[in-house]
């Protein structure tokens, strides 16, 4: 149905409900229109009308122009305008003229007893204004009796709105918004007072100063007097504070080291938490043959030389190296009580680019504790800090499947007592000091005997000399007897004599192994050979796979059939060693195999069955990831998946345990499936599926995963001049290097994002940026900029009637108010947050709330109401596996455990916080706890400790630019006894705290100069 909208507060216009602009005519007819619409639903008389238009010299045929314009005016609108006995009357709905819908607003607003839904109120209301009033009329009259006054309700919202985000403490958007308005109009005192308070509040003395003088001379030149007492008085606090004895001193002493504090270069920088973690692949359990290399490896592990030790294995593909290593690793476990870790680099893995150093280094640096944004960007940088962190430890190391000595060098150990081993298929010339076991073939004892261990002694015996045949058919390659027996162990029929005959018969050279003439594709071809229609067809089927893992319903997208068939050929597969089953339903390629399987398939395959097999795999990964992220909280973006190519048995997902279960365990598969959509040019499926896996890879510290599913998508989007696409990562992005400190590129990728989001009107997308610029600034320290954002968050799910959204942001604002000490606020957005209906994803917004809820009836002294809601928001967290929620949580209840007098209890809580958050790879609080930490420990007694907390929570907070817990740092070195910190220093440190509260207009300024008061 077709409805019009009339317009008053601006030019005089009219449009459709579907946005259409309606011609209204000329200013005579404007003017006419105008003026019906003021008084809408009430007679206008031809009089008023008569002097709207002409004032006081209306012509002698007024009358009949003024019916000639309603004439006109009808033709485009012909159920609005209405004779009246005197004149005429503008019949429409008051929602449909600006004008009415502003009053209506104001006086909601007015009434409204919610201070939020207050500020969204009159945002609505002043949005409602276009320009300047009745403008397009050239009637001075008109502009004199109606539009004039006009303007003073506009003004008078205006300062309304002012006086209600004031009260919130948006100050940033008070500067933003008032700053034109009063150079538009200087004499507006009460906007100016609250564009110089909100300076002031944000940290911006000078330029409050500056916009006071700018008033002071305006009024004295113009009027001759002075501004307001009001103004007067906030000039004279500014000044005050300005003035003070405290902030000379913070401007005269620069911050300082503490005394003893070694450079950076000379100190230790092993990570304070070393993690201890067994990362060996499973040991196989009827490890054969290679006793003698066996016993070298562990007489290699067992030397007590003072050195580092290095053993590299050497041999063809499918020799067993990384079965030797895994083996020896295993037995040596005892020896490295501080770790034994294993990294595969791919240095010959088909469809694997090999693992570059520093992504390697990155990965062993994470996995012995360093913090994901503690890892250096340089190479030489991350070796340095390898070594260094392995100085004194006793840790086994196993660097799988390398190419070449550039790849190995800068990860070797260097630390005596540490031991690596190396698994290639090259000799690697350059490793100094290294001793090489070359592993040839196994012999044909080692042979008989692996046969045998698997098969049984007796059949071996029944058969003995065939047997020996096999072996030599297999060249004695490990991987070639196994599958043979493997293959002969679920065809109990089969014979040696049999299998012989079937390997020479297809018996060829493979073109990546040789083996004195003989050709492990001969083994695979025996197998392949061996196997049915449907079941060859499924071979080379999931040889086309993306990633290197499959799962059951993974596999049915794949081969195009029901889970139950897809099941019984895998397991068929499995029986025969041509697919493995590391762990309950999912599945793999040795990659020899792997590597066979996809040149068979090259040749075999009908053209195109392999690209729509990896295409319906790929729809699969994106149809569940997409279902899987919608578990994880709101989306910024909602999009439809077309499921119809995707498997026809879904995997059922019942919460966000599950999702989360899902994702780890397809997480490497899905970053493939990206690569594949974007390789293709499918950029649309390529962003949507990154965009489905940000969340999981930022919670679980999967940072590198994040950057480069992003990228792809990103360069994909570009290509394609996709805006939706290209914003969406350009946000995933932001949000991966703000989790990895990056925060002034964080903010440059965010704003471009926002801008190409603003080209096509998506609004949501619009918020979804706001939102995640609100957590550069929260972690930056600018929480007023924070607020603002976060703001604009709260009035689109207000406007779009998103109650899940609206519930998130009121949590987000309770914290904002927390943060900023005005503790009522916090209540109340909390309050009016947990009053939401618990829909869809509302589970770690009610989280958040419980922990605030906590926190501030802790700072209030509500000790026995803090730790109630404390455990009810930890039961949440746990229950819905939130850990970054949880993190937060155990962290404040170790605050709160502190406020209480427990101090046992309370390190104990800081400690399991910073445990978590190392065990999920959550890093960005680490800062916030250890100071948390250290002034828990300064009320036990042990100044040392907490200085030594302290001291790293600066440092950490300095190297991401954390300015806020920076300052909390400083504060709490600053509050530490002379024994321990110099006067002087204390001195520096609460100088340098004051001045940081003071730029980021926290509460907190006022505390550092009180300390700092004491010392001087």
């Amino acid at each position: 149905m077709l409805f019009v909208y009339f317009g008053v507060l601006g030019p005089i216009s009219a449009w459709s409900n579907d946005g259409e602009s309606i011609p209204v005519g000329g200013p005579r007819q404007r003017c006419v229109l105008g003026a019906l619409l003021v008084d809408r639903g009430k007679e206008v008389t031809v009089d008023r009308l008569i002097e709207y238009l002409w004032d006081d010299d209306p012509p002698r045929t007024a009358r009949s122009v003024i019916q000639v314009q309603i004439s006109h005016l009808r033709r485009p609108f012909p159920d609005v305008i209405k004779t009246t006995a005197g004149g005429y009357m503008a019949s429409v709905e008051a929602d449909r003229v600006d004008l009415h819908r502003f009053r209506g607003l104001v006086a909601r607003a007015k009434a409204a007893a919610d201070h939020a839904e207050e500020a969204v109120l009159w945002d609505e209301a002043l949005a409602c204004w276009r320009g300047q009033p009745f403008s397009g009329t050239g009637s001075e009259h008109l502009w004199n009796a109606v539009a004039r006054p006009l303007l003073e309700e506009r003004w008078s919202a205006w300062t309304s709105w002012a006086q209600c985000a004031f009260a919130l403490h948006r100050y940033t958007e008070i500067v933003t918004r008032l700053t034109p308005l009063v150079r538009q109009d200087p004499m507006r005192e009460r906007l100016q007072y609250f564009l110089i308070a909100a300076l002031y509040r944000s940290g911006q003395r000078a330029t409050a100063l500056a916009v006071f003088q700018e008033c002071r001379e305006y009024l004295a030149e113009e009027l001759g007097v002075d501004p307001s007492p009001e103004v007067m008085e906030l000039h004279g606090r500014i000044l005050r504070d300005t003035e003070s004895n405290v902030s000379r001193i913070i401007g005269a002493v620069a911050p300082a080291e503490p005394e003893g504090t070694a450079q950076p270069e000379s100190r230790d920088q092993r990570p304070r938490d070393f993690v201890a973690r067994n990362d060996l692949p499973r040991d196989i359990p009827d490890f054969t043959g290679r006793e003698n290399d066996l016993q070298r490896l562990l007489d290699l592990g067992v030397r007590d030389e003072a050195r580092a030790e290095i053993a590299v294995i050497t041999g063809l593909g499918g020799a067993g190296k990384t079965t030797l290593a895994v083996h020896g690793a295993h037995r040596l476990a005892d020896r490295f009580p501080d770790g034994l870790l294993f990294t595969d680099l791919y240095g010959y893995t088909v469809e694997h680019e090999p693992v570059t150093p520093a992504s390697a280094l990155g990965s062993l640096l994470r996995a012995i504790g360093v913090q994901p944004e503690a890892v250096p960007d340089s190479v030489e940088e991350r070796a340095a800090l390898w070594r260094a962190s392995l100085t004194g430890r006793r840790v086994l190391i196993v660097l799988d499947n390398v190419s070449n000595f550039a790849q190995i060098s800068p990860l070797l150990a260097a630390a005596p007592g540490s031991f690596t081993i190396v698994t290639s298929r090259q000799d690697l010339p350059g490793l100094s000091g290294a001793q090489y076991i070359s592993l040839g073939m196994l012999s044909e004892e080692s042979s008989l005997r692996l046969f045998a261990t698997v098969l049984g002694q007796d059949r071996v015996d029944q058969e003995h000399g065939t047997a020996c045949e096999v072996v030599q058919l297999c060249g004695g390659l490990p991987l070639a007897l196994r599958i043979v027996a493997g293959r002969m162990l679920s065809r109990p029929r089969w014979t040696f004599e049999h299998v012989k005959q079937r390997l020479s018969e297809h018996h060829r050279m493979f073109r990546e192994l040789r083996i004195e003439g003989h050709s492990v594709e001969a083994v695979f071809e025996l197998s392949y050979q061996s196997l049915n229609d449907e079941q060859r067809r499924a071979f080379l089927v999931l040889g086309v796979m993306i990633g290197g893992t499959i799962d059951l319903h993974g596999a049915a997208a794949l081969l195009d059939c029901d889970p139950p068939e897809a099941d019984d050929l895998l397991q068929e597969l499995v029986s025969v060693c041509l697919f493995e089953e590391p762990s309950v339903d999912l599945y793999r390629f040795h990659d020899l195999l792997g590597s066979y399987a996809r040149e068979k398939a090259a040749t075999d395959l009908a053209e195109g069955e392999a690209e729509e097999a990896r295409r319906r795999l790929a729809d699969h990964y994106l149809d569940m990831a997409n279902r899987a992220a919608g578990m994880m909280g709101p989306r910024g973006h909602h999009y439809e998946v077309d499921r119809r190519t995707s498997s026809r048995y879904e995997a059922t997902l019942a919460d966000h345990a599950q999702a989360t279960a899902w994702f780890e365990r397809h997480q490497d598969n899905l970053a493939a499936a990206v690569d594949f959509y974007a390789g293709v040019g499918l950029d649309e499926q390529a962003w949507q599926l990154a965009d489905s896996l940000w969340r999981h890879y930022a919670n679980h510290g999967e940072t590198e995963l994040m950057m480069s599913t992003q990228e792809k998508a990103l360069a994909a989007s570009r290509a394609n001049g996709n805006v939706r696409g290209s914003a969406a990562t350009l946000i995933g992005l932001g949000i991966a290097h703000c989790l990895a400190g990056r925060y002034s590129h964080s903010l440059e990728l965010l704003n471009e994002a926002r801008e190409l989001l603003e080209t096509i009107d998506d609004e949501r997308g619009q918020a979804r940026v706001y939102s995640s610029l609100s957590l550069v600034y929260d972690r930056t320290g600018r929480f007023h900029d924070a607020l603002s954002c976060v703001w604009k968050v709260f009035e689109y799910a207000i406007a779009a009637g998103d109650r899940s959204l609206e519930g998130m942001q009121r949590a987000n604002l309770g914290a904002m108010y927390q943060v900023l000490g005005d503790y009522e606020k916090a209540l109340e957005f909390c309050d009016a947050a947990l009053k939401i209906k618990s829909e869809e994803g509302q589970y770690e917004t009610s989280a958040q709330v419980l922990r605030v809820l906590g926190e501030i009836n802790a700072q209030q002294g509500h000790m026995e109401q803090a730790f109630s809601y404390l455990a009810e928001a930890l039961k949440l967290a746990q229950l819905i596996g939130s850990q970054r929620d949880e993190i937060y949580i155990r962290n404040g209840m170790g605050v709160a455990l502190r406020r209480s007098g427990d101090l046992k209890a309370a390190i104990e809580s800081h400690n399991a916080a910073l445990q978590l958050g190392e065990e999920v790879g959550q890093h960005s609080a680490d800062a916030e706890i250890l100071s948390d930490l250290g002034g828990t420990y300064a009320e036990y007694g042990d100044a040392a400790e907490a200085q030594r907390l302290q001291e790293r929570a600066l440092e950490l907070a300095r190297s991401r630019d954390e300015r806020h817990v920076e300052g909390r740092a400083l504060m709490q070195l600053g509050r530490l006894p002379s024994e321990i910190v110099p006067h002087d220093d204390r001195v520096a440190y609460l100088a340098g705290a004051a001045r940081i509260f003071a730029d980021l207009g926290v509460p907190e300024a006022q505390q550092a100069e009180a300390e700092l008061e004491k010392l001087v």
